[in-house]
């Protein structure tokens, strides 16, 4: 099989379902019934998973790399499926051991997508299931010790939700993607909730006032062990040494000590020494990319973050105005509310906003309608590409540029800046 050959396959999921990273609503598809018949088709992949299953509604990316950092240098084979890509469409199905990573090979993508194609043009799969499918029949077939699953979107009618873990995390609540799991804090809750299962320890890593009582109902509900780990752990001091640098990788590192611990308990053995070595280099062992990620260190210095709701940017701005940040890249989907961000931004940045690729971005011209009207300082920059060339320019050797927003942004700049 050459490469040309599996673009074309590649291309062809993408065209015959689009992802919701591409186009957003019309690519989500909630509820099991499609995916449960899908894995039936293909064996039961899911059922060979001995698997930890994470939701949030942020950090859920850091706290699933974490742990399958820690899995594989402790010894066990640990398969990895998390979404969205940045670069290449094989991060989100991984194979961690040792030191090391591999992801999906492009010829089992291939021939799995010749295989089922039928059945996909048939039964109408989304994006999602097709992929969801895909990896897990890998794993199986790899023989994993263990699985670490992050949920796409929700919980409770995410695709990923077909399986059956040994623990369940959660890892915060906030506002985001309301037009499907809610418009309260209770309500989206409910959905990511919705992965606790009959019987399985649960862990949550931050709660509030709205979000705990959901929480405790449902565990009770399912006689599932509940741990806050909000209670039971403190927060991380320091990141010194660790490649990931964001101030929210301390709350994402606590809610992974108090899994561990349940973990322990359950019968798994981590070494302490390896699992400090593993949360320090958790980004370069798993893969993982466009978290608190330093592409140059001077000259001008450039960071990149994917964090895009109004949660995720109240660690990052602050981070950003502590940092000394001068220069900033900044593009997000034309469905984003801004209303409630435009304090966060660091008044004395100056700003290039930009338009990433696909139907999804805001036109830049419109973002910097609305946010030079919030009292920020910058100019539409077009492209991404464009956006970044300008901010380069314009930095000094001593800058700080930033470049985020969204993933999209993230992903089209880390091929841009080495």
């Amino acid at each position: 099989m050459d490469l040309n050959s599996y673009n074309k396959e590649l291309e062809k999921i993408f065209s015959m379902s689009p992802s919701y990273q591409v186009v957003g609503d019309r690519a989500y598809k909630p509820g099991l019934e499609a995916m449960e018949a899908f894995d039936r088709h293909l064996g039961y992949p899911s059922r060979s998973l001995r698997a930890v299953h994470v939701a949030g509604t942020n950090g859920k990316g850091s706290v699933s790399h974490f742990m399958a950092s820690v899995f594989a240098s402790c010894g066990y084979r640990t398969a990895l499926y998390t979404s969205p890509h940045l670069i290449d469409f094989r991060e989100r199905a991984k194979i961690c051991e040792g030191e090391g990573f591999e992801m999906i090979p492009r010829e089992f993508v291939y021939d799995f997508v010749r295989k089922e194609e039928s059945y996909i043009v048939e039964h109408r799969l989304s994006f999602f299931e097709i992929t969801t499918g895909l990896a897990f029949s890998w794993f199986a077939g790899e023989k994993c010790d263990i699985a670490v699953i992050e949920v796409g979107l929700g919980g409770l009618m995410d695709s990923t939700n077909i399986i059956t873990p040994i623990l369940s995390v959660i890892t915060n609540i906030a506002l985001d993607h309301c037009m499907y799991l809610g418009h309260t804090l209770a309500e989206i809750a409910v959905q990511k909730a919705g992965i606790i299962k009959d019987g399985i320890p649960v862990v949550v890593g931050e709660y509030l006032d709205e979000t705990r009582p959901v929480f405790e109902k449902t565990a009770a509900l399912h006689g599932s062990e509940l741990h806050f780990a909000q209670d039971e752990e403190p927060a991380a001091h320091s990141l010194e040494g660790f490649e990931l640098q964001g101030d929210y990788e301390r709350n994402n590192l606590r809610t992974v000590r108090c899994a561990l611990e349940v973990l322990s308990s359950l019968g798994f053995v981590f070494s302490h020494a390896k699992t400090v070595d593993a949360l320090k280099h958790a980004a370069s062992r798993t893969g993982l990319r466009g978290r608190w990620e330093v592409l140059k260190e001077s000259g001008p210095r450039v960071i990149c973050d994917a964090g895009h709701n109004p949660n995720g940017l109240s660690y990052v701005m602050p981070q950003l105005c502590r940092e000394g940040v001068d220069i900033i890249v900044f593009g997000v989907v034309k469905d984003r509310d801004l209303e409630g961000e435009k304090e966060m931004f660091p008044r004395e940045a100056y700003y290039f906003f930009a338009n990433a690729k696909g139907p999804r971005a805001m036109p830049c011209g419109e973002l910097c309608e609305k946010l030079t009207a919030a009292g920020l300082r910058g100019e539409a920059a077009g492209s991404v590409e464009s956006a970044v060339k300008k901010a380069l320019g314009k930095a000094s050797e001593s800058s700080t540029v930033f470049i985020g927003g969204s993933c999209y942004v993230v992903a089209e700049a880390l091929e841009l800046v080495y």
